[in-house]
C-alpha cells in the first residue's frame, strides 16, 4: 500500500514550475519594454533626422535666398548709381590743382603747358575748384545755361518784351520762314510740320525754368534745383534745343536789319560773311542743325549765344596759355553791362565750369 504524499513535498515539486513561469513573465515584460523603447527611439531618431534635414534644407534655401537677394540689391544699387551718374551732366566741385594733377601726369610739352595754365588760374585768377561737364556736343550750351540758372540771372530784356513761346509761329507766318520745318533736334533729323509744336514746347520749358530760377533768392535751393534739372536728360536736351532756336531767331532778326541797311553787331557781320552761313537758312542747315549731333559750338556761335542771352561769356582757353587768346570774351564788346559767366576749355570743344 502506497504511502500518502506529504503536502510539503508536493509544494516543493510545484515550486520550480511557478518560478519558471514568473521568470518567463519578467523576461517577456523586459523584451516588450526593450522593443517599445527601441521602436520609440527609432521613431524619435527618424523624426529628429527628418527635422534636422528639413532645418538644414531650410537654412541652405535661406542662404541661397539671402545670397540672391543680396546680389539683387547690390545690382539695383549699382544700376541706380550708374543711372544717376550717367545722367548727372554737371558734376560736383573738385579742387582745380588736384584735377589737373590727376589728368595731366605726363611730362610732355603739352602736359607741362596744361599744368602751368591751371596754376595760372589758381594763383592769378583765384579759381579754386572746377565742375566737370558731360562731354558731348551740347556741353557748351550746358555749361552756359547751368551758370545762368545756378547764379539766378535774369532773362534777357528782349525776352521780357516778347512772348518767346510764339516765336516759332512768328518766323513762319510773319516773316515767311517756311524753311524752319527743316530744323533738326540734335540727333533727331527732319521733323516736318511737327517742328512748330516741338519747338514751342522747348521754348516754353526754357521760359518757365528761367523765370523760376531767376526768382529764387536762396543760393542753396537754386543749387539743389540745378542738380535735379541737370540730371534729367530729356528736359536738358529740350532746353538746349530752345537755346539753339533762340540763336536762330536772333540771326533771323539781325539778317532783316542788315537787309534794311541798318547797323548790326560785328559777330553777325562775320557770320554772314561766310559762304556756309550767308543767311539764316544756310546757318541753320550747315551749322545749327549739327549742334548736339555731330559737333558743338564754334567760336562764332559763342558770340551769337552770348548776344542772344545777353551775357558776357568769358572763356579761359588753356591751350592758348601765354598768348593774347588765353582769355577771351563773347561778345567782345557787349552793348550793355551784361552779367558775366566764365568757362574753361582745353581744346575749344569741351568745357569745364570754374568756381572762384
Amino acid at each position: 500500500m502506497a504511502a500518502p504524499r506529504s503536502p510539503l513535498r508536493a509544494r516543493e515539486r510545484e515550486q520550480p514550475s511557478t518560478s519558471a513561469t514568473g521568470g518567463d513573465k519578467v523576461l517577456s515584460w523586459t523584451l516588450v519594454s526593450s522593443q517599445a523603447l527601441d521602436t520609440a527611439w527609432r521613431t524619435v531618431k527618424g523624426s529628429m533626422i527628418l527635422a534636422a534635414s528639413l532645418l538644414l534644407a531650410a537654412l541652405c534655401r535661406f542662404r541661397e535666398l539671402y545670397s540672391y537677394s543680396g546680389h539683387g540689391l547690390k545690382w539695383w544699387i549699382g544700376y541706380l548709381q550708374r543711372k544717376f551718374k550717367k545722367n548727372l551732366s554737371v558734376e560736383a566741385e573738385v579742387d582745380v590743382l588736384s584735377y589737373c594733377a590727376r589728368k595731366w601726369k605726363g611730362e610732355t610739352p603739352y602736359a607741362r603747358l596744361m599744368k602751368k595754365a591751371y596754376e595760372e588760374l589758381f594763383w592769378r585768377h583765384h579759381i579754386k575748384c572746377v565742375r566737370q561737364v558731360k562731354r558731348d556736343n551740347y556741353d557748351a550750351l550746358r555749361s552756359v545755361l547751368f551758370q545762368i540758372f545756378s547764379q539766378g540771372l535774369s532773362c534777357p530784356s528782349w525776352m521780357k518784351e516778347k512772348d518767346i513761346v510764339k516765336l516759332p509761329e512768328k518766323l513762319l507766318f510773319s516773316q515767311g520762314c517756311n524753311w524752319i520745318q527743316q530744323y533738326s533736334f540734335g540727333p533727331e533729323k527732319y521733323t516736318g510740320s511737327n517742328v512748330f509744336g516741338k519747338l514751342r514746347k522747348c521754348v516754353e520749358l526754357l521760359k518757365t525754368q528761367w523765370t523760376e530760377f531767376s526768382g529764387m533768392k536762396d543760393y542753396h535751393k537754386r543749387g539743389n534745383k540745378c542738380n535735379m534739372l541737370f540730371s534729367d536728360a530729356i528736359l536738358e536736351y529740350r532746353l538746349y534745343e530752345a537755346l539753339k532756336f533762340i540763336m536762330l531767331y536772333q540771326v533771323t532778326e539781325v539778317y532783316e536789319q542788315m537787309k534794311a541797311q541798318q547797323g548790326i553787331p560785328r559777330p553777325f557781320s562775320l557770320l554772314f560773311s561766310r559762304e556756309t552761313s550767308s543767311d539764316p537758312l544756310s546757318f541753320m542747315m550747315n551749322h545749327l542743325n549739327s549742334i548736339g549731333d555731330t559737333c558743338g559750338l564754334e567760336q562764332i556761335d559763342m558770340f551769337i549765344l552770348g548776344y542772344s542771352l545777353e551775357v558776357k561769356i568769358k572763356v579761359f582757353r588753356l591751350f592758348k596759355f601765354n598768348s593774347q587768346h588765353f582769355e577771351v570774351r563773347y561778345p567782345e564788346q557787349p552793348l550793355r553791362e551784361w552779367p558775366e559767366i566764365s568757362l574753361l576749355t582745353e581744346d575749344d570743344h569741351h568745357y569745364l565750369i570754374p568756381i572762384f
